[in-house]
This record gives structure tokens, sequence and C-alpha cells, in this order.
């Protein structure tokens, strides 16, 4: 009979999520709503690198076919010079720049030093785009390594609460500590909610970047040939 008391009171609480954060600690609801607040934060820089790196992706495809297309160097200058200076388009901005300023101490410093210089350059760019794609994944790779932690920091604070009723009610039916067990857990599955995302996307954009990394150090290797061909012929 005390059992059955015991499933109606604890069938009348309400388990929604509104309400177990409003039964909540003070210190389990701090956990539950820094959660919220860093799985808000992970998704905003997830949309922000959803475009930012499709847009990278088409900005290399685009300028790839420009420049094969087979026009000259200073042709495909012009056409990239009022654009956007993204991916492999910056790459070849650096070094076109930088070509054009050292060209007449070329003859003097001898073609295989202003290659290297040009290939410096276009090294530095490479990494400065690097940075650009990267920002913010510090966040994604904190989030989720640490909330599963702070969720289960919240949860065994909960479950200490639900013992300490249990102690001054001296009662152990559902309906003492179902409510302070179910607050508990909810901290854990915000948590993992927070967490399981953050490394998903961290993994998989962290990927692309290391192929459009790939791709633009490809392209590194394919104009420093081009330009080196040319100089030799040129002087």
């Amino acid at each position: 009979m005390d059992v059955e008391i015991a499933q109606g009171l604890a069938a009348q609480q309400d388990f929604s999520i509104l309400a177990m954060f409003m039964r909540a600690t003070l210190m389990v609801k701090i956990v539950m709503g820094g959660l919220v607040v860093a799985s808000i934060l992970c998704w905003a820089i997830v949309f922000e690198k959803i475009f930012a790196i499709g847009r990278v992706r088409m900005a290399i495809a685009r300028f790839d076919k420009l420049f094969w297309s087979g026009k000259s160097l200073d042709e495909i200058y012009a056409a990239v010079a009022h654009g956007p200076k993204v991916g492999s388009a910056a790459l070849f901005m650096a070094a076109m720049d930088e070509w054009r300023r050292s060209q007449a101490a070329a003859a003097r410093a001898g073609v295989s030093s202003l290659v290297q210089r040009i290939e410096k350059v276009m090294d530095v760019e490479l990494q400065r785009q690097t940075e650009k794609l990267e920002r913010r994944l510090l966040v994604l790779a904190t989030v989720g390594s640490v909330s599963p932690f702070i969720g289960l920091f919240g949860t065994v604070w909960g479950i200490m609460n639900s013992f300490q009723a249990i102690a001054i009610s001296k009662n152990t039916n559902l309906a003492v500590v179902a409510p302070g067990l179910a607050e508990a857990l909810f901290a854990t599955a915000l948590g993992l909610l927070a967490a399981i995302p953050a490394v998903i996307f961290y993994n998989k954009f962290s990927h692309d970047i290391s192929r459009l990394g790939s791709r633009m150090e490809n392209f590194i290797e394919e104009f420093t040939a081009i330009l080196s061909r040319q100089l030799e012929e040129a002087y």
C-alpha cells in the first residue's frame, strides 16, 4: 500500500525540463545554465564555420578553374585583384606582389633567391589563411572535453542533495528520491548534449581544414614550379 501511495505521489510530480530546473539547487542551476550557454555558443560556432569553410572551398575551386584556364599570370592577377582574397587566390596575390616588387633585384640576387622568397611569402599567407579557418575551434574542443565532467559534477551534487533529503525526511520512498535523481541526471544529459555535437563538428572541421590546407600547399608547389621556369627563361 505504501508503495502505491509513493508511486502516486511521484506521478503527481512535474518532471518537465523547466520544472526540474526550477526545483534544482543554486549550484545545479549554475551548472545547467552554463551548459546551455556552452551548447548555444557551440552551435553558433558550428554554423559560422560551415559557411566559412564552404566559402573557402568554393573560392579555391573558382580560382583553380581560372588559374588553369590558360590565361597569363598578369591576366589572372587582374581578374583576382578586385575580388576577395581567400584561399589560393590570397596565396597567388601575395606571390605576385612579391614578384613584382623583386623583379628589379632578380637579376642581381639570382632566380633561386627570388623563388625562395616568393615561396616563403606564400607559406606565410597559407598560415594566415589556416589560422582564420581554425579560429574558435578551440572552443569546440574545450566544450567537447569538459562538458561531460561539468554535467557529472551537477549530477553528483544533485544526488548528494537527494541523500540529504532522504536523511532529513527519514523516508526512502519514490516520491522523495525521484525528483532529486531526475534533476541530477538532467545535468548529465545537458553535459552530453553540449559535448557530443562539439566533438563531432570539431573533428569534421579539423578534417576539412586539413584538406583545404593540403590543396593550398599543392598550389604553392605548382605555382613555384611555374614561376621558377618563367624566371629562368627571363633571366
